[in-house]
């Protein structure tokens, strides 16, 4: 047997795990998504572009945005916490201890993110810990929870490890004699950072943004049990069509508007990994 043949048998479980998980399903929605809601909530198979002509009105166009802002804010806010505790682990801290650590940035993990943000909702109701810790000094109470800051707060929680993990796998490779140059020649503290590590690092900062850019912008539960109803996403608005209104054709071309913006965000974090390349 040839190794091209070997090759293809042994992706061949994989292709066909793909094909029937993920490609029929996908094609199945969007034939849905071409169709249109009958009277009793099932499908009525009518090829037409309909759905996505509704889907880009402004009412649903600002839910969008309103998701990107969401996911590029949880972004920026991760890259900021994560970038500078990765570079403490990787380079203040002993080898013998890195290990540890790293079981602590996971650990959140072990628990259901279900649970966590029910942890969240205990902390931020206006009889939650943070507010009665804030009387107890006396200060007043602070309207904390279903607005956009809550959700804001339980995705940068529910998202750090996935910007932190790259960015510390990252800042291992990087070559610690680059930076012992540039401050031989003279480059100050922030200029080391910002001419030598940052470039260096690019590949972890797009790899922890697309990890944590695409899950928060399909998020669901943290804009529904943090958000309330004050404030609509498109998870939740996808979720809706399909479990309140019965509107399955509708709920799937605005997954398919959803997949677009993932494919562009996927396609923008290719630039700084091509640059990270070429240095």
């Amino acid at each position: 047997m040839s190794a091209r043949r070997q090759a293809l048998l042994l992706l061949a479980p994989a292709a066909l795990t793909l094909l029937v998980l993920f490609a029929v399903p996908q094609a199945l929605m969007f034939e849905a998504s071409l169709g249109r809601r009958s009277a009793y909530g099932g499908i009525v198979h009518e090829w037409s572009l309909a759905n996505y002509a509704r889907a880009l009105e402004p009412l649903y166009l600002g839910i969008f945005a309103r998701s990107v802002g969401l996911a590029a804010l949880t972004t920026a806010l991760c890259l900021a916490l994560a970038w500078p505790v990765a570079w403490w682990i990787a380079f203040r801290v002993p080898q013998r201890h890195k290990s540890a650590l790293l079981v602590l940035l996971v650990l959140p993990f072990w628990t259901s993110f279900l649970v966590r943000m029910y942890a969240w909702i205990v902390l931020l109701r206006t009889e939650g810990v943070i507010n009665a810790a804030l009387a107890a000094v006396g200060l007043p109470a602070f309207d904390l929870l279903y607005n956009d800051l809550a959700v804001l707060i339980g995705q940068v929680y529910g998202e750090l490890p996935f910007m932190a993990l790259p960015l510390y796998a990252s800042m291992e490779k990087l070559d610690r004699r680059l930076l012992e140059a540039a401050a031989d020649l003279g480059a100050s503290p922030l200029r080391r950072l910002r001419e030598v590590a940052l470039p260096l690092t690019l590949p972890g900062i797009a790899a922890g943004g697309v990890l944590v850019f695409i899950p928060s912008l399909g998020a669901y539960l943290a804009p529904d049990l943090l958000g309330g109803a004050k404030g609509v996403y498109v998870g939740n608005l996808v979720q809706a069509q399909f479990a309140v209104a019965r509107d399955a054709p509708f709920g799937a071309a605005l997954s398919f508007v959803l997949a677009l913006l993932v494919l562009v965000a996927v396609a923008a974090a290719r630039r700084p990994l091509a640059a990270a390349r070429a240095l």
